[in-house]
């Protein structure tokens, strides 16, 4: 990655910007490096036009917050552990391979680069969920056989092969 490109914002009203990407161009970040140790890096977007805003901060023995500037110190317990983080993703739903399916192949291309590579936000798990959700055209599941303990009636969906495999 060679550093980051701007958001080619468009309008829809109502304050509802959006980065429009194409086949030709997305905007991206600059490569994302570990901030030193005791700090951290966040980025922030809003509606009111930020856009992947980097900033960086530092960990702190205990929650202090300056009237003078709008910068807060977050306080971290490294003592106390709930879980460990395997990665960060997106689900890819019936609806979400629609919308990619509707782009051109160069479009597709860049959006799949913009959540994969190091140039994007580097995604590197998926959640496939199984039969139809909330966001499929249709109702289906896998084994609609009533008492069919065994499977034997079960199949995947042309949903399946043309979206989600």
């Amino acid at each position: 990655a060679t550093g980051g490109r701007p958001c080619d914002a468009k309008d829809f009203g109502h304050g509802s910007l959006v980065c429009a990407c194409s086949a030709t161009y997305c905007d991206t970040l600059d490569p994302v490096v570990l901030p030193p140790p005791g700090t951290y890096v966040k980025y922030e977007s809003s509606k009111a036009g930020k856009r992947l805003e980097r900033s960086q901060g530092s960990f702190q023995r205990s929650f202090q917050r300056n009237a003078q500037t709008p910068d807060f110190h977050l306080t971290l317990n490294t003592a106390q552990r709930y879980q460990k983080v395997k990665g960060f993703g997106g689900s890819v739903t019936d609806s979400a391979a629609i919308n990619i399916q509707s782009l051109s192949k160069g479009a597709q291309n860049q959006l799949l680069r913009s959540y994969f590579s190091e140039e994007g936000i580097e995604y590197n798990l998926v959640r496939v969920p199984m039969a139809s959700t909330d966001f499929s055209i249709r109702l289906y599941t896998y084994a609609d056989a009533v008492g069919d303990f065994e499977l034997k009636h079960f199949n995947l969906t042309e949903e399946d092969t043309r979206m989600k495999v």
